[in-house]
């Protein structure tokens, strides 16, 4: 009887360690392209010692750099951004990350405030697949599946990737159970330049408001701050595309007021901050390139440092320990994309498809 139970227990984990490899072997890697979707799990490795928090889209893990709030001000700070990221997610990844640390400040940038609904399974699962199974991402993926998908694809994503068996690369096998790091701290560097050239401007709307499920989660990620003591401001970055309205921001406006919080649109501060935009961005005004982010991170780091009373840990041993190997890797990754520009006229590791994702934003 003991035997019969040992064997069958045995058949089981063996069927479930099967499972779990197949599982890592067809979903996407992200490594040669799409790097956006490496984004969300590259955070639980990371030490949780981060005074501010930023939420958001790809105008913060394209626009902010935490390596250059650490250099200038010495803030450990953390991007948990993503291609997309719809105002519930960035709700529910701040819950998942306040389990892990409670940071003085987090940032929300609210071009996303413009989505009611959810969107696209392709972003979704930029976001989603990363997240590590809880509570708290099974509510965020009931919030976000579109109405053809499934919650059980996500819990168990081999049911969604089983179909990639023909599309397998060395790749999936390489990443299988180990993946390099991508970001810094959830910023993705790019230091190559596409000059904008005509800002477009917005198309009438019929309607300006922001959407009640958008103001709900606006709601909770404000009352989810104030119950944990931690200084949430509202920002929108200064990316020129897509088109933010006037009647959009002043509704941000009042929410602040309303709220007793702070926004900040930087786009009309773009001079102030020295941002060339026939410099300073790498897909025509979309996102910054990396000097742009670092223009952008320097003036948003004297707000930080002033307004919020941030401490300056340059000097502290632990810190500054933690920070000298990230350093180290922004700046070695700055030169490699600056010798793959000089080499081959654009960056190898990024093309058409990475660029397209985000695009829609």
């Amino acid at each position: 009887m003991i035997k019969k139970i040992l064997i069958n227990t045995g058949a089981v984990l063996l069927a479930v360690l099967v499972l779990l490899f197949l599982q890592a072997l067809f979903k996407p890697k992200y490594m040669s392209s799409i790097h956006e979707g490496n984004l969300v799990e590259e955070y639980y490795k990371d030490e949780k010692v981060h005074d501010v928090i930023f939420v958001g889209d790809c105008e913060v893990f394209s626009n902010v750099s935490p390596v250059k709030l650490w250099e200038d001000y010495g803030i450990s700070s953390y991007i948990r951004g993503s291609a997309q990221q719809l105002i519930w997610q960035s709700y529910y990844l701040l819950e998942e990350t306040l389990k892990y640390e409670k940071p003085k400040v987090v940032v929300y940038n609210v071009l996303a405030m413009k989505y009611n609904e959810p969107q696209k399974e392709a972003y979704n699962r930029l976001t989603l697949d990363g997240m590590r199974l809880s509570g708290t991402k099974i509510a965020a993926i009931k919030a976000s599946i579109m109405p053809d998908e499934s919650l059980i694809t996500y819990i168990f994503p081999f049911l969604r990737y089983h179909s990639r068996w023909s599309e397998l690369t060395m790749e999936d096998f390489k990443y299988v159970f180990h993946k390099d790091k991508l970001s810094h701290n959830g910023y993705l560097m790019r230091v190559d330049v596409k000059p904008v050239g005509v800002i477009p401007k917005g198309k009438k709307l019929a309607n300006y408001q922001f959407g009640d499920n958008a103001y709900a989660y606006l709601d909770k990620m404000t009352k989810l701050c104030k119950e944990n003591g931690i200084s949430l401001l509202l920002m929108k970055s200064p990316s020129v595309y897509p088109y933010w309205y006037e009647e959009w921001d002043q509704q941000m406006v009042d929410y602040a007021k309303k709220n007793d919080l702070t926004y900040i649109n930087f786009l009309p501060l773009a001079e102030t901050m020295g941002i060339d935009y026939s410099q300073d961005t790498f897909d025509g005004g979309l996102h910054l390139n990396l000097s742009g982010a670092e223009k952008f991170t320097n003036y948003l780091g004297d707000i930080l440092s002033k307004e919020y009373e941030l401490t300056d840990h340059r000097g502290e041993e632990k810190f500054e320990k933690l920070w000298q190997e990230k350093v180290e890797f922004y700046n070695a990754m700055r030169e490699d994309q600056l010798r793959e520009l000089r080499e081959y006229g654009y960056l190898k590791s990024y093309g058409a498809v990475a660029q397209e994702v985000g695009s829609e934003e």
